[in-house]
């Protein structure tokens, strides 16, 4: 068993000491609450946006992470945060998992960019999955605009993740899409997903809502944030896990065999 706290921090509105400093009062109120870990919404500290210019962007060594480092460490709780990581030319957006201690556990950069609003044009893509284990769980990462996409959430049921978890910055506007999608995404894979979303203004004038969310294996939301900033927890036990696919073992019935056949087959 283990918790997982949600910390909903508004982007903009405020400079990213500011929010880096909100981040580490929230990540103090978790450990104290008991959670092993401590999750950050999608480019928290700067607030997301889809276009950005040429060569934008902090090294993994830049203020953002070592912050978050200092974070951990101080207060003895793993984080996972999310940051604009300069690449050269076009920079990746990526979240960072790091221990108790202040190491770097894994990165992931988001493989499906928000091509309505331009992001394909402005950031690099990633290419592979990110698994960490924190607390006896082993936890894969996806950011926003994965949830969209089924065959990522499969991809980490099959490496064995029992939650995933997708810092977002998801607008009010679709909102409804973001409760389908976490807890659709967690009944069809029968793991933990959490959508750590952020509150505030948002990009374009687009306000998020917070609302982040925590499904179980068998779809149910199991802890809800707030409209505005705001810290949950949640705890996560793997035999719930272990209990839905041996109810209904949907995971083992695949025919993955028969799925690569019909597509090769067009």
């Amino acid at each position: 068993m283990s918790t997982i706290g949600i910390a909903q921090v508004a982007g903009f509105g405020r400079k990213p000491a500011e929010n880096l400093h909100r981040a580490d009062t929230l990540a103090a109120r978790a450990a104290a609450a008991g959670a092993d870990l401590v999750c950050f919404p999608e480019q928290f500290a700067t607030g997301w946006s889809p276009t950005v210019p040429a060569g934008s962007g902090e090294a993994i060594d830049g203020p953002t992470i070592t912050t978050l480092q200092a974070t951990a460490r101080d207060h003895g709780v793993a984080v996972l945060g999310s940051f604009l990581e300069y690449t050269g030319d076009k920079p990746r957006n990526t979240a960072v998992a790091i221990d108790r201690s202040g190491s770097i556990l894994t990165t992931y950069a988001k493989m499906h960019l928000f091509s309505p609003g331009g992001e394909d044009r402005h950031c690099t893509p990633g290419d592979a999955l990110a698994t960490f284990a924190v607390g006896g769980t082993t936890f894969g990462i996806a950011i926003c605009y994965d949830l969209r996409f089924p065959e990522l959430f499969r991809a980490y049921a099959e490496t064995g993740a029992d939650c995933v978890l997708v810092p977002s910055a998801w607008p009010c506007s679709r909102l409804a899409h973001f409760e389908i999608f976490v807890g659709s995404r967690a009944l069809e894979n029968q793991y933990y997903v959490a959508g750590i979303n952020a509150g505030g203004s948002g990009h374009a004038g687009d306000p998020q809502c917070g609302s982040s969310l925590v499904a179980d294996p068998e779809g149910t939301i199991i802890a809800r944030g707030g409209a505005g900033e705001d810290l949950i927890l949640a705890p996560l036990d793997p035999g719930r896990i272990h209990d839905a696919r041996n109810r209904i073992p949907a995971l083992k019935d695949r025919r993955s065999d028969l799925y690569h056949r019909l597509l090769s087959n067009r």
